[in-house]
């Protein structure tokens, strides 16, 4: 049987070029190379997961426009459920425009989920059957809500992916019980990491993980803490590398492994992503017996 996930949140169109360097204002410059692909934390996570091995759901405002294809064919190229928050809206999706230099350093533009309306969700208890994670990246948060309590009344592990404070993220702690943060998320009062693992165990949250970028990742459970060393590589591009962490964590937890394995299991696959363009070339080149399938 297949380990299975849902996420929930964000899918955007992100564009991604290959420059020599990053744009100054009034001046045109031609890419290397260019992708377009579905991105967005719940999504990429959900791409990783299934590209795992796992069965996954994906709950994501997405819609008719004509764009949103690109984004519906990911997903039926990757055998994802999709439960489209939108399925009526022509609103076109939001695009992120995404520089990679030759140091492979990012800027992002992007709109997330700003100024979209989004219908009231309610989960569907039918789809958490058998399912082992559910993964709440914070946007469209009155769905991810919705899914959040709904998980933890079917006794399923909620995996929070805090890239950042989001109006209404209080209330979704309430329902987490797995927290993967940025070194970024500060919640209200927080000032330094110390504070935000206080206020996460406050909330109830089990299980914690900061991470920051190529440095140690630092994990806090009920029952120790703890830092790992996240491999050392040459990195092309860390587009989308907190993304796959996420997804790639998500797929190891929801197969009960232990949350040090899980997290040194995923630290390998984001930081084998960053040796090559985008979110997906890594993939090609995946050996998961040879690196993140050992223990």
């Amino acid at each position: 049987m297949k380990t299975k996930g849902i996420f929930v949140g964000l899918s955007t169109i992100d564009i991604i070029y290959t420059v020599s360097e990053h744009p100054v204002p009034n001046k045109k410059i031609a890419a290397q190379s260019q992708q377009i692909i579905a991105g967005g934390p719940a999504t990429n996570a959900a791409i990783t997961f299934a590209f795992l091995g796992g069965s996954t759901t994906l709950v994501s405002p997405v819609g008719r426009h004509p764009l949103a294809a690109v984004i519906t064919n990911e997903c039926s190229k990757f055998g994802i459920a999709l439960v489209d928050l939108i399925s009526d809206s022509k609103e076109a999706p939001p695009i992120s425009s995404v520089w990679v230099d030759a140091e492979g350093r990012r800027s992002v533009v992007s709109t997330n989920a700003v100024g979209r309306a989004i219908s009231v969700a309610v989960a569907d208890p039918v789809r958490l059957t058998g399912v082992g994670a559910v993964m709440v990246d914070g946007h469209a948060m009155q769905a991810c809500q919705a899914w959040a309590e709904a998980a933890t009344a079917a006794e399923v592990s909620v995996v929070l992916d805090g890239g950042s404070w989001k109006p209404g993220t209080d209330l979704l702690l309430k329902n987490a019980d797995v927290a993967i943060c940025s070194a970024d998320f500060m919640p209200p009062g927080c000032a330094a990491e110390r504070d935000v693992i206080d206020y996460l165990q406050a909330a109830g949250v089990q299980s914690i993980a900061i991470t920051h970028g190529a440095a140690a990742i630092k994990y806090v459970t009920t029952s120790g803490s703890g830092v790992i060393e996240v491999p050392r590589v040459e990195a092309l591009d860390t587009t989308g590398a907190g993304d796959i962490f996420h997804g790639a964590f998500c797929f190891y937890h929801a197969a009960d492994c232990d949350f040090e394995l899980a997290l040194r299991k995923a630290a390998i696959i984001a930081t084998e992503s960053c040796r090559y363009h985008g979110t997906r070339q890594w993939m090609d080149h995946y050996l998961g017996s040879a690196s993140a399938t050992s223990g």
